[in-house]
C-alpha cells in the first residue's frame, strides 16, 4: 500500500510514526514537507534528527514540488496535516482515500459569524467527498467539526506519537525517581500557564511540604516567572532549567515523580503528555488539553483537573504527594498504555488496517473498539465537570 503523509515540516514528533509506516509498507511511504522548520522551533532543539530518504521537501525546488504532487495524486492513502489543502484537489476529485489530520478548530470559543464563514467556505466541499475522513489529533476535534456538519461518523481517534522508550523494568524507573519531585515543561507563554505551577508550589510550601519543582523551557513569560519565583520566596523549592533538547527533557521526566500539564484549550494535542506518561510520571493535567481525554483514565493512569480551577489542580498534586503507592501505580499504568496502545508502531498498524477496510468497502464505524483509530466521540468542553459530579473524588 502506497501511503503519503503531508505536513508542514518533518520533526521529532512525526518521525516515529513515519518510520513505523515506512517499515510496515516496506518502503512505500513518503513524507512530504511543505515548509522549513521555524527559527523558534530550531532554538528549542527541533530538527536535530537526520532526515530519512522517505522525506521530500516540496519547497526546495520546482522539481520537488512536481514530484510531491504526483505522489499525492497517485498514492493509495494520503494523510494531510498542516499543509495547503489545495494539494488534494486532484485526489478528492478522483475520490481517493484521504485522511485529514487535525487538532480542534475552535481553540477559541467560536462566534456565530466565524462559524458561518467556515461553514460556507469548507463544509459543502468537504461533505461531498465520501472517501475523506478525519484523524482527530484532539479529543475535541470530532465535536468541533460536527458543529459544521462535517465528518459526521467519519472521525477517528488519533494524535501525535512521540518516540517510545521501553524499559526492562519500569518499577526500577519509578523507584529511582527523585523523592517529591515535580516537573513542568513547555514554552513560557500565556496559554500554557506556567504561573499555575508556581501557585501550586506556593501552597505546598504553606502547607509544609518538602518538594522540588523543576521548570524547563523558554518564552516571553520567562523573566516574569523568574520574578515571581523571587517575589514569592520560592527559590529553595523551584528551579528553572532553561531550554533543552527533547532527549534531555525525557531524562528529567524519568527522574520526576509528578508531571504538571497546565495548558488550557489552546493546547491542541500536547506531546509532553505522551512523553511524561511514557516516562512513568504520575501526571496532573487540565481537562481542556486535546490529548488528555484520549490518554488519561482519571484515577487509573493519571489525574485530570478542571481547566481553570487552581484549587482542583492543587488538591490533586497534594493528593499524589500524600499517596506514594497510588502515585507509583498511576505512573506504571501510564507507561503501560503508551507502550501497549498509544505509540507510533501501533498507530501505523491500525491505520493500515483501517485504510484496507475502507478501500475494500468494509466501512462500518471502525474495526477497533478503543484506542487509536477507534471511533472519536463528540466530546463536550464541559465533560469533566459533568463526570466529576458523578463521584470522581480524587
Amino acid at each position: 500500500m502506497k501511503v503519503v503523509f503531508v505536513s508542514n515540516f518533518y520533526n521529532h514528533h512525526q518521525a516515529p510514526f513515519s518510520e513505523a509506516m515506512n517499515e510496515l509498507t516496506k518502503g512505500q511511504f513518503r513524507f512530504v514537507a511543505t515548509k522549513p522548520i521555524r527559527e523558534e522551533r530550531l532554538k528549542m532543539g527541533w530538527g536535530g534528527e537526520d532526515t530519512p530518504d522517505f522525506v521530500i521537501k516540496s519547497y526546495e525546488s520546482k522539481e520537488n514540488s512536481d514530484i510531491c504532487q504526483k505522489l499525492i495524486d497517485e498514492a493509495d492513502v494520503v494523510i494531510i496535516g498542516s499543509a495547503p489543502k489545495s494539494l488534494l484537489n486532484n485526489r478528492l476529485k478522483n475520490k481517493k482515500l484521504t485522511f485529514y489530520y487535525s487538532e480542534r478548530i475552535y481553540k477559541k470559543k467560536p462566534k456565530l459569524y466565524i462559524f458561518l464563514v467556515w461553514l460556507v467556505q469548507n463544509a459543502t466541499r468537504i461533505m461531498r467527498h465520501k472517501n475523506l475522513y478525519i484523524l482527530c489529533a484532539s479529543a475535541y476535534t470530532s465535536a468541533d467539526y460536527a458543529k459544521t456538519f462535517t465528518f459526521l461518523d467519519k472521525a477517528y481517534k488519533w494524535g501525535y506519537f512521540t518516540r517510545l522508550n521501553s524499559y526492562d523494568n519500569v518499577d526500577e524507573i519509578i523507584n529511582g525517581k527523585d523523592p517529591a519531585s515535580i516537573l513542568w515543561a513547555g514554552r513560557f507563554i500565556n496559554w500554557k500557564h506556567p504561573e499555575l505551577a508556581l501557585e501550586v508550589a506556593e501552597r505546598l510550601i504553606a502547607d509544609g511540604y518538602d518538594f522540588k519543582l523543576k521548570m524547563i523551557g523558554t518564552g516571553v513569560l520567562e523573566e516574569h516567572i523568574k520574578d515571581l519565583i523571587e517575589k514569592k520566596g520560592l527559590t529553595n523549592n523551584v528551579e528553572m532549567l532553561g531550554s533543552m533538547k527533547p532527549h534531555e527533557v525525557r531524562e528529567h521526566m524519568e527522574k520526576s515523580e509528578i508531571f504538571l500539564f497546565t495548558s488550557d484549550r489552546n493546547e491542541g494535542w500536547g506531546a509532553v503528555l505522551n512523553e511524561s506518561m511514557n516516562s512513568a510520571c504520575a501526571v496532573v493535567a487540565g481537562h481542556a488539553i486535546g490529548s488528555v481525554p484520549f490518554l488519561i483514565e482519571h484515577g487509573e493512569n493519571g489525574l485530570i483537573y478542571e481547566d481553570g480551577n487552581v484549587e482542583d489542580l492543587y488538591n490533586k498534586v497534594k493528593w499524589l504527594l500524600d499517596h506514594p503507592e497510588e502515585r507509583a501505580m498511576m505512573g506504571k499504568n501510564a507507561y503501560k498504555i503508551m507502550t501497549e496502545e498509544w505509540n507510533a508502531e501501533n498507530a501505523a498498524r491500525k491505520l493500515l488496517e483501517l485504510a484496507d477496510k475502507l478501500l475494500n468497502g468494509e466501512y462500518k464505524a471502525s474495526p477497533f473498539k478503543t484506542g487509536v483509530c477507534s471511533k472519536a466521540e463528540r466530546l463536550s468542553d464541559s465533560w469533566f465537570k459533568t463526570h466529576h459530579k458523578k463521584g470522581m473524588n480524587v
